[in-house]
């Protein structure tokens, strides 16, 4: 392989098709170059929805409603069905403090014009009669998406695959060479040399190696989740629910939670699949690359699950798995050129929000090498906020 394109991405999770997409649908010519498989990674080890109420108000759930629209979108552009469904989700309350903090951020949501309503505890029963009926009450938003993340990626693919994509699996990059100006010329890899000007960092938790090839520093540290797969039966929850608890994880938010749970950041989730089979989640803890599901994160998710669902009970968990999250501390991912490398793109960072951010980031990143005037604003997503 001596070829030339327009553009490499680098990754083929759900971040690294979607800016494939987008770059041949602006014109270009693309590599993208996968080490193992489409959606081998974390893209396939995770769960699968664009939500608003997982977002904190302002930037972050102004680019997750502008996915949702995306997606809806895309759903009439791609002809590989990738499942897409508009439920709805739910997030619940344990206690008085958490419904009161919950309160306040629902009201901060539907301020910036997002439907977001507050629901008491008998609206809770009557959306999902298989609650714990003791819950304080909880809020919800009609326009969150689910999808299957898998499938996603490869109706990304599949529409431009031949059609200005070729896709390189099972080829590992082993550098980026630069010219005399410091600027992209060629991709090295397992396979050969591909020539280019233009490569596109989407490779999430594994993003920081290939910045070392260019002389980046990109902090960006794995973060480990564990879901639990049940059989299938008849249907129990009609949505995405959560804990409120997961958003405290998730943002370490002050609100007093069980300590066992702080541990590996559990906190409920469940989410219906397409074979009536639910997904139920949820932890957050830094643990290196390993993506074991540990019996001991297992069993406080299943504790945690039937606290809120106790029809679970009564249900077997056939199987478990883990991924890794790309985590930032600061929950904005990285959507950016980088000024000291002409020539080289990141689209990285996103941890959870991998699945639910791919349409636009993919879209935004095609804006910025084509230099159109973006979607979005994308400064607060730059690589060169680290300089400030």
């Amino acid at each position: 392989m001596n070829k030339t394109y327009d553009v490499v991405v680098v990754g083929g999770g759900v971040i690294g098709t979607s800016c494939a997409y987008h770059l041949v649908k602006k014109g270009f010519s693309v590599a993208l170059v996968e080490k193992d498989d489409i959606a081998k990674g974390t893209s396939s080890h995770c769960d699968g929805v664009a939500l608003i109420v997982d977002k904190m108000p302002g930037i972050d759930a102004a680019l997750g409603y502008a996915s949702i629209k995306r997606f809806l979108e895309l759903k009439e552009e791609l002809r590989y069905d990738f499942e897409l469904h508009q439920r709805g989700s739910l997030y619940v309350c344990e206690t008085d403090e958490e419904m009161e903090i919950a309160s306040k951020y629902a009201n901060d949501l539907h301020k910036e014009g997002y439907r977001v309503s507050v629901l008491t505890p008998e609206q809770l029963q009557e959306k999902e009669p298989f609650l714990a009926k003791d819950l304080k009450g909880g809020i919800f938003s009609e326009e969150c998406l689910g999808i299957n993340p898998f499938k996603l990626c490869f109706a990304f693919v599949n529409e431009v695959k031949g059609k200005g994509l070729d896709v390189y699996a099972q080829t590992e990059v082993t550098n980026i060479k630069l010219n005399t100006d410091n600027a992209v010329e060629a991709v090295e890899t397992t396979k050969g040399t591909i020539i280019t000007k233009r490569v596109v960092n989407c490779c999430g938790c594994w993003a920081p190696e290939i910045g070392k090839m260019v002389g980046l520093n990109i902090p960006i540290e794995p973060r480990k989740g564990v879901i639990l797969v049940s059989g299938a039966s008849f249907p129990i929850c009609k949505q995405k629910i959560q804990e409120f608890g997961y958003m405290v994880s998730k943002f370490g938010m002050e609100c007093k939670r069980p300590p066992e749970l702080e541990k590996y950041g559990v906190s409920f989730t469940i989410e219906p699949s397409a074979g009536n089979n639910v997904l139920v989640g949820s932890s957050r803890n830094f643990a290196g690359y390993g993506t074991n599901a540990e019996i001991e994160i297992i069993n406080m998710i299943a504790k945690r699950a039937c606290r809120f669902f106790p029809i679970l009970k009564e249900m077997n968990c056939i199987r478990s798995y883990a991924g890794v999250r790309p985590f930032m501390e600061e929950h904005l991912p990285l959507i950016t050129d980088v000024e000291e490398v002409p020539g080289y793109y990141i689209a990285a960072g996103h941890e959870g929000d991998g699945i639910s951010m791919s349409p636009v980031t993919g879209q935004l990143i095609s804006e910025i090498i084509v230099g159109e005037e973006t979607c979005r604003d994308i400064e607060p997503f730059r690589f060169n906020r680290y300089k400030k």
